[in-house]
């Protein structure tokens, strides 16, 4: 990890899941890693996440269809597959601004994270829900340029129509899932992280 954080890579890791998992592991409760933690399909915290106060971001757990065995798909619940989305919001917001340390990265990904449960941090949702449009959007101060709150809301960060409030980024970011399963596999190891389903035969992911 200190190799990692020092070749300026973010490194985003599952949390854990419920009841295998008794809180957040590791490597996700290493420091400079972003912790992911999940919600369901109404992006209200999934049961099968653990919480914790190392919890950084969540996003969508349960239910995402991913590649599978022999050229199939499948549908998959866990922190697992909330990583993986978290991972190719990472990729798209480098992409987006290249300039941007691992920190900065980190920092505008749960700057305008949707805001759920209590007011600011807390442990199931950590700084709140991914907002992908946001993140690739919002106009963000960097770190230190002002006294930042415990937790910066959506509609701190987001621009005019406060596009953190609206579905339209965890949407966007589940549809992630499928192509950056791949991506986060490199970063965090997966055994034990997810909670398979069986096969599905259908060619192609439901849109």
């Amino acid at each position: 990890m200190d190799a990692a954080n020092a070749a300026d890579v973010v490194v985003v890791a599952a949390a854990g899941n419920r009841p295998t998992d008794l809180g957040v592991g590791f490597p996700a409760a290493y420091d400079g890693v972003l912790a992911v933690g999940a919600v369901d399909r109404q992006g209200n915290h999934a049961e099968v996440s653990v919480t914790g106060e190392q919890l950084d971001i969540v996003a969508p757990g349960v239910d995402i269809y991913s590649t599978s065995y022999k050229g199939l798909y499948r549908k998959g619940t866990g922190t697992s597959d909330a990583a993986a989305i978290v991972a190719g919001a990472v990729a798209l917001v480098r992409s987006k601004y290249p300039d941007l340390s691992a920190e900065e990265v980190v920092h505008r990904l749960t700057a305008t994270a949707t805001d759920k449960g209590p007011p600011g941090r807390d442990e199931q949702y950590g700084y709140g829900v991914l907002n992908l449009v946001a993140a690739l959007t919002a106009d963000v101060p960097p770190l230190g340029s002002v006294a930042p709150t415990p937790n910066s809301t959506t509609a701190d960060a987001a621009p005019p129509g406060e596009p953190g409030r609206s579905n339209t980024g965890g949407i966007l970011a589940a549809l992630l899932a499928a192509a950056a399963v791949g991506v986060a596999a490199v970063f965090f190891g997966m055994r034990g992280r997810r909670r398979p389903a069986a096969d599905a035969r259908s060619p192609k992911p439901p849109g």
